[in-house]
C-alpha cells in the first residue's frame, strides 16, 4: 500500500464524515416531517459508496485502474442524486421550481458534450460529464438557500462548495508530484496526497456539522415552544 498511516487515517474520515452528514440529513428530515430532506441524505449515499472504491484502489497499491473507474461512475449517479434531491426541495419553496430547472438546463447546455465523447475513453466522459452535473448542483443550492433558510445552514452549503476547492488543490498538487518532485503518480507523494485530501475531509467535516447545527436549532425551537 502506497498510503502511510496518517493518510490513511485522513482517507478514512473523509469516507465516515460524509456518510455521518447523511444521516443527520435523513434524520433532520424525518423530525421535521420534510421527507424532501431525508431523500436529499438518501441521494448523498452514492458518493459515499463510491468513496469505498477509491479506498480499495489504495488498498490494493493503485494496481487495480478498475476500481478508480468505477468510483467515477458512481460518482456521476451520485452528483445526479444530489441534482434530482435539490430540485425536488425547490419545488417544496413557494416559488416556482421553473427556474431552478431551467438553470439546470442552461448550465448543461453551455458545457455541451465534453469533447471525450468522440473519443474512447468514455471514463473522461463520465468525469467531465459528472462535474458539469455537480457544479449545476450546486448552483441550484444556492438557488435553494436563498430561498429557504430552515432546510440547509450556511455551513452545509459551504461544504458542498467547499469541494470545489478541494479538488483544484488536488489537480495543482498532481501536477506537483509528478511534474516538479519526480512521482510517478500524486498517491506515491504521501505529503501532498495527504494536504488535499485533508480538504476534502474538511468539507465534509462542514457538511456534517451544518446539519447537526440545524437538528440542534430545531430540538431548541420546539423545546420553547413547548414551554411556551
Amino acid at each position: 500500500m502506497l498510503l502511510s498511516f496518517p493518510n490513511w487515517i485522513i482517507h478514512l474520515s473523509s469516507a465516515l464524515e460524509w456518510g455521518v452528514a447523511a444521516a443527520l440529513l435523513f434524520h433532520f428530515g424525518k423530525i421535521t416531517g420534510r421527507p424532501g430532506i431525508s431523500l436529499f441524505g438518501l441521494a448523498m449515499l452514492p458518493h459515499w459508496t463510491g468513496s469505498f472504491f477509491v479506498l480499495g484502489y489504495h488498498v490494493f497499491g493503485d494496481s487495480i485502474p478498475l476500481l478508480l473507474d468505477m468510483s467515477e461512475l458512481i460518482n456521476l449517479f451520485g452528483s445526479t442524486a444530489l441534482l434530482l434531491a435539490t430540485l425536488n426541495l425547490l419545488k417544496s419553496t413557494k416559488k416556482s421550481s421553473a427556474t431552478g430547472s431551467m438553470t439546470a438546463l442552461t448550465a448543461i447546455m453551455i458545457a455541451g458534450k465534453p469533447q471525450s465523447w468522440l473519443g474512447a475513453d468514455i471514463f473522461d466522459a463520465i468525469l467531465q460529464l459528472s462535474s458539469v452535473v455537480y457544479i449545476t448542483f450546486l448552483v441550484l443550492l444556492l438557488i435553494l438557500y436563498r430561498r429557504d433558510k430552515t432546510i440547509f445552514s450556511a455551513l452545509t452549503v459551504a461544504g458542498f462548495w467547499f469541494v470545489l476547492i478541494f479538488i483544484s488543490v488536488t489537480i495543482f498538487c498532481m501536477y506537483l508530484a509528478t511534474q516538479v518532485r519526480g512521482y510517478p503518480t500524486l498517491s506515491h507523494d504521501d505529503l501532498l496526497h495527504g494536504a488535499a485530501e485533508s480538504l476534502l475531509s474538511i468539507s465534509n467535516l462542514m457538511i456534517a456539522i451544518g446539519a447537526h447545527r440545524k437538528i440542534k436549532e430545531y430540538q431548541r425551537e420546539q423545546l420553547r415552544s413547548a414551554q411556551g
